[in-house]
C-alpha cells in the first residue's frame, strides 16, 4: 500500500531551506537511527561517511544533509551540527546530556557553475533546514536541495514517496532527481514526453563538464542495524536504475543513505529456533529492500511529473544540447 512519504516512517522530520539557485534538505532522526549508504557513480561531496561502516564505533546517526553547491556546499552541515547540539542530540562523549558530538553523513550535487559556487549553502542554511522540519507531509518540487537540480532534458526537483507492507512496516523514500540520465517510465520510455516544447535528445548521452548527483534517503520504522540498512541503501539503487537512464552516467556520482529508526521491533520466532529467526529476517530484508526499490522509483517519478511546466521557472530545461 502507498503512503504519502518518507516522514511517514515515525521518528524521521524533513526540513528545506533554499536560496534562488540552490539549498538544503535535512532529514532529521533526533531519537537516532542506524544508517549506511551506498555509493556508486563519479566523485561527490561527502562529510561522515565512514562512521556508516558497520565495523565503525557509531551506531546511529541524528541527521542526514543533503546540500546544493557541490563541494562549497558541504559547509551546511555545520549548521546542522550546531543545531542538534543546541538540542542535545548527538554520540554521548561525557557524563552531561550536553557533552555529544551531533553525526550529520552529508552529501551534496553539482547544481551550480563554478562562477557560482560563492551562492554554495552556508551552516547558516542548513540550521535554518532544521528549524524548518516537520513530521507532516513534506513539501516537495524545486525547494531544498532540489531548487536547482535538473534530471536529463528536464527541470529535476524533490519527491519522496512509500509503501507500507502487509505486515505493517513502513518504507518511504526522499530523492533529489539531479542526473544526466532522463526519467523513464516501466517501459523504459521517456517519462515527461508529453510536456510542451521538449525536445529530448537520446536517453544516455552525455553533457560535457556536467555532473550531476542523484541522491536519495530511505528510511524504515524497523530495528535494523548498519549492515541491514547497507542491503536497503543497495535495494535503493535499483529503483533509481529504473526511474533514470542512464542512473550513474559517467561522472554522475549517484548516493543512496538508509535509516531504520527501530520504533518497530524486529519479528521474533521464539518457537521456531535460531534457524526459523535466520529466515524470517532475511524474508523481512527481502521484503524491505524491495519496497525501498519501488518507493525510490515512485518518488522520482513524482519529483518529475510533479513540476509544472506552464510556470517558466519549473518548466522543462529545453534539450541538454543547450545545456550550460
Amino acid at each position: 500500500m502507498a503512503t504519502g512519504g518518507i516522514t511517514d516512517v515515525p521518528g524521521v522530520l524533513v526540513g528545506h531551506q533554499q536560496g534562488p539557485s540552490t539549498g538544503v534538505t535535512v532529514l532529521l532522526v533526533p531519537e537516532g537511527a542506524a544508517a549506511a549508504v551506498d555509493v556508486r557513480g563519479g566523485p561527490t561531496g561527502t562529510r561522515e561517511l565512514d562512521v556508516l561502516d558497520p565495523a565503525n564505533l557509531v551506531r546511529r546517526v541524528q541527521a542526514i544533509c543533503l546540500a546544493g553547491g557541490g563541494g562549497s556546499g558541504l559547509a551546511a552541515a555545520d549548521g546542522v551540527v550546531a543545531w542538534l547540539a543546541e538540542h542535545e542530540r548527538g554520540f554521548p562523549v561525557g557524563r552531561s546530556a550536553a557533552e555529544v558530538v551531533p553525526i550529520v553523513p552529508t552529501a551534496t550535487i553539482a547544481d551550480l557553475p563554478p562562477a557560482d559556487r560563492a551562492q554554495a549553502p552556508d551552516a547558516a542554511v542548513g540550521y535554518a533546514a532544521c528549524q524548518a522540519a516537520v513530521t507532516g507531509p513534506v513539501p516537495v518540487g524545486r525547494i531544498g536541495v532540489g531548487t536547482g537540480a535538473r534530471l536529463g532534458s528536464f527541470a529535476g526537483a524533490i519527491g519522496t514517496a512509500g509503501v507500507r507492507l502487509p505486515a505493517g512496516p513502513v518504507v518511504g523514500a526522499l530523492v533529489v532527481a539531479n542526473a544526466l540520465g532522463e526519467p523513464v517510465d516501466a517501459d523504459g520510455e521517456l517519462l515527461a514526453a508529453g510536456f510542451a516544447g521538449v525536445r529530448p535528445v537520446a536517453i544516455g548521452s552525455a553533457v560535457a563538464g556536467r555532473v550531476g548527483g542523484t541522491i536519495a534517503v530511505v528510511a524504515v520504522d524497523v530495528a535494523l542495524d548498519k549492515a541491514d540498512c547497507r542491503r536497503l541503501a543497495v535495494a535503493g539503487h535499483d529503483g533509481l536504475a529504473r526511474a533514470i537512464r542512464p542512473a550513474a552516467a559517467g561522472p554522475d556520482p549517484v548516493t543512496v543513505f538508509a535509516l531504520a529508526t527501530g520504533v518497530r521491533p524486529a519479528p521474533a520466532t521464539p518457537d521456531g529456533g535460531p534457524d526459523q529467526a535466520t529466515r524470517d529476517r532475511a524474508g523481512l530484508l527481502n521484503q524491505l529492500g524491495a519496497a525501498a526499490a519501488d518507493a525510490v522509483e515512485r518518488a522520482v517519478a513524482l519529483a518529475v511529473l510533479g513540476v509544472n511546466p506552464a510556470d517558466p521557472a519549473l518548466s522543462p530545461v529545453g534539450t541538454r544540447d543547450n545545456a550550460p
